[in-house]
């Protein structure tokens, strides 16, 4: 069975079973915002989650309607300035930031609606998977406020034309535009969600932890850089993966022709 750390009324619901931990967004009320409470508990769970080896992949996900419907905007008016505005979005940068440098794989499963940072959140995680129900958009701009932020990790995951697209017209999208685009990974029928990100959760759990943590900062550290840097620097990884005990033991797995056996402690 799995444990819960978090007392269910608490914005943020965490599970851990079988190396693989859930952080469920738990405000349906209020459409799961990104209230300045949620990104402190966010900050410190990711920051514990980052130095526990024995989490294998995370899998952020939310209850209600909502996914997560972006920055409270509520909250924000009624705390109305420069320092409480930059102070929240560095707190939502630096989550964004805890997730894509997180050394697991992270697996958005969305649910529902996912709008402005909401939709920021989805590209900022390694995979997505939603249910065709879902609804994704960065429609600030049609109350006068242009997602700068969710401009960042949104630019970084689709093509430019299709992330202004999004930025400036501010429309709605299904999931299956959602996984056309590449903002997600694919969509399917809301009864078969659960099972869709077990299934990748589980695959991932089964595989070279050191590979796929090293997978992911590689991949990350390359994507930024000139081709002759990013070939550099993928060649030292690729070097290191190579002289490994999981490197040696997956190629002479694959030479033998028998299943592999990860030092996955």
């Amino acid at each position: 069975m799995a444990t819960i750390n978090q007392a269910p009324q608490l914005p943020l619901i965490h599970t851990n079973h079988n190396g693989i931990t859930e952080l469920m967004l738990n405000d349906p009320s209020k459409y799961n915002t990104l209230s300045a409470e949620v990104l402190g508990y966010l900050l410190k769970t990711l920051g514990d989650i980052a130095a526990d080896p024995k989490i294998r992949v995370v899998v952020i996900a939310a209850r209600g309607k909502a996914f997560c419907s972006g920055h409270n905007l509520k909250q924000m008016r009624a705390n109305h300035g420069q320092e409480y505005y930059e102070k929240l979005l560095a707190d939502c940068a630096s989550v964004m930031q805890s997730i894509v440098a997180l050394p697991q794989p992270v697996i958005a499963k969305v649910q529902g609606l996912a709008t402005a940072a909401g939709c920021q959140l989805v590209a900022s995680c390694d995979l997505a998977i939603a249910s065709k129900t879902a609804r994704f958009a960065t429609n600030g701009i049609n109350n006068g406020l242009f997602c700068a932020t969710p401009a960042v990790a949104i630019g970084r995951t689709i093509a430019r034309k299709q992330a202004l697209e999004m930025l400036l017209m501010g429309e709605f999208i299904d999931a299956d535009r959602a996984a056309a685009i590449g903002l997600i990974n694919y969509a399917v029928e809301e009864p078969d969600l659960d099972n869709a990100v077990e299934k990748m959760a589980l695959e991932l759990s089964r595989k070279s932890q050191y590979a796929l943590r090293l997978g992911k900062a590689s991949f990350q550290r390359q994507i930024e850089q000139p081709l002759d840097a990013a070939y550099r620097s993928a060649t030292n990884d690729l070097v290191c993966n190579l002289l490994s005990d999981d490197g040696i033991e997956g190629a002479d797995a694959f030479i033998e022709k028998r299943r592999p056996h990860w030092n996955n402690k």
